[in-house]
């Protein structure tokens, strides 16, 4: 600024210098006109001889009055803009404010917030007051307001110190001792390994399992002739409990893998073998069953080829002992090997400190509460100790072995039930032992925290992609109704909804009639898993939709049966009980419960279900077939009527039935017959090999002589689910 006053105060002098030379010049002639001018004119005269100092006085003034004009103007701005400024509320909003919650910061009525967006492009009619606003109309809003803007980000939760429970570092090799293998028998449905191990421990399992098949996990400690003890634990080898064999592979040491002789390598086989590769542990093939006349021991270790499991016979590693569990011949040349290989591999831990372990199983006793079944892998448990897996905490109250006969401590490799659990932990749950009760129930509430904070997140992304999915409805809608005038925009929003038909209660209950609730409850944890397991592979939802309603371990309960009523489901237990009082109370209820105790039984009877919630298909059923040998017209009255003699081929034509005519394989017509005559005899029914005229019910249909007339009738069929399981 001060550049600018400098130039101009510089051009001003400038301008008198310039003024006072050319009045020098006009001074001589004007004084002689003076005598003229002064009497007629005498202020004129005054102002033109006004002295050069004048001059600056006047230029003086005008450019100090100038100075302060100007330094007033720039003055101006600056103080009504900051006064300005301080008047302007600050409203703090966030993405996906509501339209109330934006009224509610900026402290005015939903009305106010309507009225702002009255003459913007925005559909007011469909805006709710907890319809969220996109970011343009909240600025148009704020600014229609005179309020300022200003984002704010995402109430965060103070961050939380990490309290949850950690395995030890690795121990100090001086402090390991030897400890049993862990060995998981597994193989194919009905290859025979719950039978070997009963050989081994010399009890009868297997004949106390529903259908013959193991449905568990099993975990036994046997000790050999020798005094060696082996931990075995059988899983099942029914395509159901996937989840149960991989959970058995990653807390073993070996894998004894069974394959029937006479059988050879199937599905489950093959799953077993990428268990074991994945978690990296060695394999023993035993194959079974070689006591039978069809045994082919050869042809086992050549299948076994392909998926990279070589025998020491063709220059592998993998030690394969031939077996017959049923007698009982070669079983301890099976052990054997396990040892040895258990020795190469030399299996040592630590018994000392704090108790880690795996959970293998889980139930709900009703003397005893949550039990489960665990193996220890560190430490020696001992009654009294505080553990924690998962999200549930123990206080050990009781421990035993697989007999259920009572211990008091329980070391590394020992499979061991455990009692005293506040809740009922997940099968595959990490054992962790902790110094006391609140260390146990802080280590709980930060997993329920951390479990809480994951949900939130993935809700927010559900949240994200509706916002999205709503916004490119917004969009699509506002260029579909953009260019109308908003009598015809409400006219034909008017029509659209006027369209919508609302379902009547029989619509309404055939909907429903296509989904199918759930309520699942199992002996184990395990068993519930591979429940849910198998229904994830559902995939007929356009049939009928699957919901499952709740999912638990245990006996049935009033409040599992309340909430399939509520639902109008179906209760499913396995290897569970319902009392009468239950069962009673369901029948009063209209609810229906299937017990069971083999998986696919329980499968197919899910399959029957589903099964019986899809509307019936009409099949045609053929009745008879004639063909058409001649044709000829009768007179009715003023009416000829074509007539086709036919001869009957197959089965009997009957007059009640549907007909329709076919001609070179493709279908003409379909109707009923207005007459069919045994010569001249009406008749209802005409066999096979007889002669018959006949008319449809459609005059324009032409007949000729080599159609084939076929009486059929339509027959409900009960419709199949798709779903196929896969086993």
């Amino acid at each position: 600024m001060n550049q600018k006053m400098l130039k101009l105060e510089n051009l001003l002098r400038f301008h008198t210098v310039c003024r006072e030379l050319h009045s020098l010049g006009q001074r001589r002639t004007l004084a002689q006109w003076r005598h003229v001018f002064s009497s007629a004119y005498p202020v004129w005269t005054a102002q033109q001889y006004t002295r050069p100092w004048q001059t600056d006085v006047l230029f003086g003034a005008a450019f100090s009055q100038y100075r302060l004009l100007v330094t007033k103007k720039e003055e101006r701005p600056r103080k009504s803009q900051l006064s300005s400024t301080k008047s302007k509320k600050e409203v703090e909003v966030w993405i996906g404010i509501t339209v109330e919650e934006l009224a509610r910061v900026m402290e005015k009525d939903i009305d106010y917030i309507y009225e702002a967006l009255m003459n913007t492009t925005i559909d007011i009619d469909s805006l709710e007051a907890d319809s969220c606003l996109d970011e343009v109309w909240i600025k148009e809003v704020i600014k229609k307001a005179g309020m300022k803007l200003k984002w704010s980000k995402l109430k965060q939760d103070k961050v939380k110190e990490n309290k949850d429970a950690v395995r030890r570092p690795p121990a100090d090799p001086a402090l390991l001792t030897p400890r049993s293998p862990v060995v998981t028998i597994m193989g194919h449905v009905d290859h025979g390994k719950t039978t070997l191990l009963d050989k081994l421990r010399k009890t009868q399992v297997a004949a106390m399992e529903a259908g013959g098949i193991t449905q568990h996990i099993g975990a036994f400690l046997v000790s050999l002739p020798s005094g060696e003890k082996i931990t075995f634990l059988d899983t099942p080898g029914h395509a159901a409990f996937s989840a149960m064999r991989a959970r058995g592979a990653q807390v073993t040491d070996i894998v004894i893998l069974v394959v029937a002789a006479d059988d050879g390598v199937m599905k489950q086989t093959v799953e077993s073998i990428q268990h074991a590769k994945d978690a990296q542990v060695p394999i023993v093939l035993a194959i079974n069953k070689c006591d039978k006349a069809e045994a082919d021991p050869e042809k086992v270790k050549k299948e076994l080829l392909a998926y990279d499991v070589v025998c020491e016979d063709y220059g592998g590693d993998v030690q394969a002992v031939h077996v017959s569990a049923l007698t009982g011949d070669n079983l301890m040349a099976l052990a054997e090997a396990t040892i040895t290989l258990a020795e190469i591999l030399e299996l040592k831990a630590d018994p000392t400190g704090p108790v880690e372990g795996t959970v293998i199983e889980s139930f709900t006793d009703k003397g005893r509460g949550p039990v489960t079944t665990a193996i220890i892998q560190r430490g020696t448990l001992r009654k009294g100790s505080i553990l924690v897996a998962g999200k549930s905490w123990a206080k050990v109250r009781s421990m035993f072995d697989e007999n259920g006969k009572t211990i008091n401590e329980a070391y590394p490799s020992m499979p061991v039930g455990i009692i005293g659990w506040r809740d009922l932990p997940s099968a595959g749950d990490e054992i962790l032992e902790v110094e006391s009760e609140p260390r146990a129930r802080e280590v709980v509430d930060w997993r329920k925290y951390e479990q809480e904070q994951e949900k939130n997140k993935e809700d927010l992304t559900v949240l994200e992609e509706k916002r999205k999915e709503h916004q490119e409805a917004h969009r699509k809608a506002r260029e579909k109704y953009g260019t109308l005038h908003w009598k015809e925009r409400s006219y034909i929003k008017y029509q659209e909804k006027k369209e919508q038909k609302f379902l009547k209660p029989k619509e309404k209950a055939e909907r429903d009639s296509n989904m199918l609730p759930l309520v699942i409850k199992g002996d184990v944890d395990g068993s519930v898993e591979a429940i849910l397991n198998i229904m994830d592979t559902y995939d007929a939802s356009h049939e009928c939709e699957l919901e499952l309603v709740h999912f638990g371990v245990g006996d049935i309960s009033e409040n599992d049966v309340n909430l399939a009523e509520a639902f109008h489901g179906v209760i499913y237990g396995f290897n569970v009980n319902a009392s009468s009082a239950i069962q009673q109370s369901a029948a009063k209820k209209g609810v229906k419960i299937k017990l069971h105790n083999i998986i696919y039984r329980l499968v197919e009877d899910l399959q029957g279900e589903l099964s019986s919630r899809l509307p019936c298909t009409v099949e045609e059923h053929t009745v008879g077939e004639a063909s058409v040998l001649a044709i000829f017209s009768i007179t009715e009255g003023k009416k000829k009527i074509p007539v086709a003699g036919c001869r009957v081929q197959k089965g009997q034509l009957e007059k009640p039935k549907k007909f329709k005519l076919i001609r070179n394989g493709h279908v003409v017509w379909k109707g009923s017959l207005t007459s069919l005559k045994h010569h001249k005899d009406d008749v209802s029914v005409i066999k096979t090999g007889m002669d018959c005229g006949l008319s449809l019910d459609e005059e324009k249909i032409e007949l000729k002589v080599g159609d084939e007339i076929v009486c059929y009738e339509d027959k409900e069929v009960l419709a199949k689910t798709s779903w196929d399981p896969g086993f």
